[in-house]
């Protein structure tokens, strides 16, 4: 029991290393109303190219050693609307000269470096996206990439940053991924109820290609909240800590409350930008937090505007621009 208790602490502790001078001692954990000391950001993207712009960790001239997706995400691009990302926020790509049936990768060489594999194994998939559309394909070196409704998945070399869509039309031949696998393209304006004049960014009604990856918005009874891209709840969990910064929500719990993706600090509005860090989590894993404190979204929440986690357990609210809870509603 010792020994399990030991592990869990140590791997807590590699999770806050990159924040420990960013993120202090509050006097209120649970509630976080004391703010952490200092003002550093550290937005670290998972496989993140080097500041002299090498390529993508794992990338190679075929798929072995190629790094895992770990929890897919769904972000809003301005232009594309929702693309796939990994669990770091880094946009994930389709090639035109591949196959999807059946799944084959025709990227190999030094199509690999520049586009390199992902990984087949642990990638599951993001809130909202059906499970059944991933896959694995065997390439031909003899190991797996993952695929998306047949199609062999990519990161591209030069995004650098997560939100990046770099590769987006590159050649005529490589497209971002949409959530049902198809390529990424934004919806002609009106199609499906597209949003009204009456419709913003700043709204529950807003257009969901037309939000940053984290904004505000106003409810009337929570008042100013954090929403994801698609314009679902943000919350916290009073369990989690911001010194030493860690999320208390794993197995279940994070199956019924999604970590929220890292999103690139340009790729928001109204967030207080104070400690604005990426929590690596100890199943490797990336999560955005807000001043120190971890975030999440809810399944129960099933459209933009919903804010049934709110107060769920006793343990479960949303989150001010500020990171702060907001208990009262």
């Amino acid at each position: 029991m010792g020994m399990k208790r030991g592990t869990t602490l140590a791997a807590a502790a590699v999770a806050v290393v990159l924040a420990a001078t960013a993120c202090g001692p509050t006097g209120d954990k649970a509630a976080g109303t004391a703010q952490p000391a200092g003002a550093a950001s550290a937005q670290d993207g998972y496989g993140a190219p080097a500041a002299d712009g090498a390529a993508v960790d794992g990338a190679g001239a075929d798929g072995a050693g190629a790094a895992s997706a770990g929890r897919l995400a769904v972000t809003a691009d301005e232009k594309l609307g929702p693309v796939v990302t990994d669990s770091a926020g880094l946009t994930l790509y389709r090639f035109d000269k591949d196959t999807a049936d059946p799944s084959k990768s025709n990227c190999d060489g030094d199509c690999a470096k520049t586009w390199p594999v992902v990984a087949a194994g642990d990638a599951t998939a993001a809130a909202g996206m059906d499970p059944a559309l991933l896959g694995e394909v065997v390439r031909s070196d003899g190991s797996k990439q993952l695929t998306v409704a047949g199609w062999p998945a990519y990161r591209f070399a030069k995004d650098t940053r997560a939100g990046d869509v770099n590769g987006q039309g590159v050649g005529g031949v490589w497209f971002a991924f949409a959530p049902d696998g198809k390529k990424a393209a934004k919806p002609a304006a009106g199609a499906s109820g597209g949003a009204g004049a009456a419709d913003t960014p700043d709204t529950p009604g807003a257009a969901q290609e037309a939000r940053p990856g984290l904004s505000v918005v106003q409810d009337p009874k929570l008042g100013a909240h954090i929403v994801d891209g698609k314009g679902m709840t943000v919350y916290r969990f009073k369990p989690d800590t911001a010194w030493p910064m860690v999320s208390k929500c794993t197995g279940d719990c994070l199956a019924k409350w999604p970590a929220v993706a890292p999103v690139d600090k340009a790729n928001t509005k109204g967030v207080t930008e104070r400690n604005y860090l990426v929590l690596d989590r100890p199943d490797g894993t990336k999560q955005q937090t807000v001043d120190c404190w971890p975030v999440y979204t809810f399944t129960g929440d099933k459209n933009p505007g919903d804010t049934n986690g709110q107060g769920v357990g006793g343990t479960w609210y949303a989150v001010a621009p500020d990171g702060k809870l907001i208990t009262a509603a």
